[in-house]
């Protein structure tokens, strides 16, 4: 029996991720409140898929929504854990594959932000996903998630970033592959222990999925309705996003 490939976990990306990218907070939480304006009052039940450090869910446990919170990444399992315990909010986290998630029970919405879509190893994998989503939802239920393109990929996964924070700094040597509709960044970490500097490697990894697959594969999972959304109407910082670069998606589920 073939083994199944699981989607990385980022040991060093998830401890320092909050550390990192602070500054998509705001924006993704904006893009969020326009896309589901009318629809998170009629949401009792919520999953965050991909949760990363908790962020996404404890906002919305934050509305009385009964959350769960899914990642692969066992330090982000634990990240958002302490996060939930630290609000003092009842959130239920699953350590699972994305590709391969069940809940407890059906719920109302499934929020996958943060690019998390595209760190899928394979192209067949946004297949496995969406039937996974759709058994997790309830009939009516609503599928929010967000995507790099392909005109994000030439943009910003090429050459090299240096970020530097207290007590940690990070070297991204970004790149793509323009035919294979695939990037990737090898992430150099140089880790602050005591009076020495510690260094790890990592490899983060992307695949791209246009706008006719994406619509195709939801709809042959059981979502009778799409729309799109330009990301970069949410980024006041025109350097982190640029119109054509990421599309957040709301799918419905049928009823």
């Amino acid at each position: 029996m073939p083994r199944r490939s699981t989607v990385k976990p980022y040991r060093w990306l998830a401890q320092y991720y909050d550390q990192l990218f602070s500054s998509w907070r705001f924006p993704i939480d904006a893009a969020r409140d326009h896309v589901l304006a009318r629809i998170l009052p009629r949401v009792k039940t919520a999953c965050d898929l991909a949760c990363g450090t908790g962020t996404t869910a404890v906002t919305l446990a934050r509305r009385g929504i009964q959350m769960y919170a899914v990642d692969v990444s066992p330090v982000m399992c634990r990240l958002a854990r302490e996060k939930a315990a630290r609000a003092r909010l009842p959130v239920r986290v699953l350590r699972a594959d994305m590709r391969h998630f069940r809940l407890p029970e059906g719920v109302d919405l499934i929020t996958c932000e943060y690019d998390a879509v595209n760190h899928l190893p394979h192209r067949a994998d946004l297949r496995m996903v969406a039937k996974s989503v759709a058994r997790a939802l309830r009939p009516g239920g609503y599928f929010l998630f967000d995507v790099n393109n392909s005109l994000g990929f030439e943009r910003y996964w090429s050459g090299a970033v240096w970020i530097e924070k207290p007590g940690l700094a990070v070297v991204m040597r970004n790149a793509h592959n323009r035919e294979a509709d695939r990037a990737w960044s090898d992430v150099e970490w140089f880790i602050r222990d005591g009076m020495r500097w510690r260094r790890r490697h990592e490899r983060v990894e992307e695949v791209c999925w246009n706008d006719d697959e994406i619509r195709r594969v939801l709809r042959d999972a059981g979502f009778n309705e799409l729309r799109a959304w330009d990301a970069a109407r949410f980024f006041k910082n025109p350097s982190l996003i640029h119109r054509g670069c990421r599309t957040m998606y709301l799918a419905s589920k049928q009823t």
